[in-house]
């Protein structure tokens, strides 16, 4: 596993952090939400990338078709 791809997910879950803080104390909280709901759902899409490339590796190893 990469340390970049480690960063590039603090990176964002700092950014969404510093956006949701800025939205939540200008009066839009409803915007804030959607901003942390937005981020929260990319970093989940990288993970559930990267699990399926680990699924695609163990079925390489174990010549699983």
């Amino acid at each position: 596993m990469n340390v970049d791809l480690i960063f590039k997910i603090a990176g964002l879950g700092i950014l969404v952090a510093v956006l949701g803080q800025v939205l939540t104390r200008s009066g839009r909280e409803e915007m804030a939400m959607l901003t942390t709901l937005a981020g929260l759902v990319v970093v989940l899409m990288v993970i559930i990338n990267l699990i399926g490339d680990l699924f695609g590796n163990i079925r390489a190893v174990f010549d699983l078709t």
